[in-house]
């Protein structure tokens, strides 16, 4: 059995309910999402929503596929997201959904320190989505657009091409806000 995949480390209580995870755990985890993994925030082009845009919130883990067994033992752990491997010889886990990401990075958070801030921002995000059932304005949809602007400030990414001033031309567009807005 690799050392990673001990039980040791994890305290537990009878009749099926959940176990909790060691301090020591959560941080060797947060710094592993640190240094091989991402936490992001995307606006996400969907032509079937009344704002054109989807905010999605994600964490991934990434690891060469010949190690994908420590993702395995990671989904196991927190029970949430799925598996996939790349054609480049990658493998990655990755978790979506507002209350997922809430869920990991809340365990996560105390242990962070390369992407705190980011995880802290990324939070924001997804408590606004999940304390905030109801239908929301188009300003206030362009409003969370541009919190994910600042998330991508802590990402290194070369291809991001929408951002909320994507998102402000479309509902100007359909005029779901007024051209001076």
């Amino acid at each position: 059995m690799k050392p990673y995949l001990s039980n040791r480390t994890e305290r537990g209580q009878y009749r099926g309910k959940n176990k909790i995870m060691s301090e020591k755990l959560l941080a060797y985890i947060a710094g592993f999402l640190d240094g091989d993994g991402c936490i992001m925030a995307q606006l996400v082009k969907r032509p079937g929503y009344i704002y054109g845009f989807q905010i999605r919130v994600s964490i991934v883990f990434y690891q060469k596929t010949n190690h994908k067994d420590f993702l395995v033992w990671l989904q196991n752990k927190f029970k949430v997201g799925y598996i996939r491997d790349r054609n480049d010889g990658m493998t990655e886990y990755t978790i979506v959904s507002p209350e997922s990401v809430q869920q990991v990075l809340i365990k996560l958070l105390p242990y962070l320190r390369l992407k705190r801030k980011l995880a802290e921002k990324v939070l924001t995000l997804c408590r606004i989505n999940l304390t905030n059932k109801k239908p929301i304005s188009a300003r206030e949809f362009l409003r969370r657009a541009r919190l994910v602007d600042e998330t991508a400030l802590y990402n290194y990414s070369k291809k991001r091409t929408t951002t909320s001033k994507t998102v402000k031309v479309f509902l100007r567009q359909n005029n779901l806000i007024p051209r001076n807005d």
